[in-house]
């Protein structure tokens, strides 16, 4: 009877322990990104943000916003050159679809593959979903956010919003930033990632 209560202990603890983990693994987000940001080698900051930066600007962690996406693969894409904030135009090539839910509403966003990034080692797994929503151009970035992601090995993948970060250009106009996709505005606030930086 004892092994049967163990049993039943930990087959109900999992989906909390899997949870935990998933919201430890944004905290380890924010504090690469903040280490990041704070090395002048590495950082898109000015010298003048420099002299006040201190971290980003976050929402709380919130779980409500770590979602289990279907992933559905589109085949027969076309390479495209998407938009940036400046001239160049680097080609992409839509990977796939994201169709999950949040607060009982249906939403779908495309992700994308970057053709020059995958040849580098290390990235050839590498996708990239650029997302707008709600809250950009109040509380967060106007321009909207990215997340980087693995390509998925099923039917299905985890989209962390909490893991959404701004694009160089909303912090240093000398950066050429790729201009979110219209497809890909979720008409739902996304108070999750990164806020804005500049009021």
């Amino acid at each position: 009877m004892k092994k049967l209560s163990c049993f039943l202990f930990l087959f109900n603890a999992l989906p909390l322990l899997a949870q935990e983990t998933k919201v430890e693994t944004a905290k380890e987000f924010q504090q690469t990104i903040n280490a990041e940001y704070a090395n002048r080698e590495e950082s898109p900051l000015t010298e003048e943000d420099f002299k006040v930066f201190k971290g980003l600007d976050f929402y709380p962690i919130s779980e409500k916003f770590i979602v289990e996406a279907q992933f559905k693969r589109t085949a027969d894409e076309k390479v495209f050159k998407m938009k940036t904030t400046g001239t160049r135009l680097p080609e992409y090539v839509k990977y796939g679809e994201l169709a999950f839910t949040i607060d009982g509403k249906a939403f779908t966003l495309n992700i994308y593959q970057n053709i020059e990034l995958v040849k580098k080692a290390g990235f050839e797994d590498h996708l990239f979903l650029p997302f707008s929503d709600l809250s950009c151009g109040k509380e967060t970035y106007i321009g909207g956010r990215y997340i980087d992601m693995r390509i998925p090995k099923g039917n299905s993948v985890t989209i962390d919003f909490n893991k959404a970060y701004n694009p160089y250009c909303a912090y240093n106009h000398k950066y050429s930033c790729p201009i979110v996709p219209l497809d890909n505005n979720l008409n739902i606030e996304i108070l999750a990632g990164v806020k804005k930086f500049h009021d």
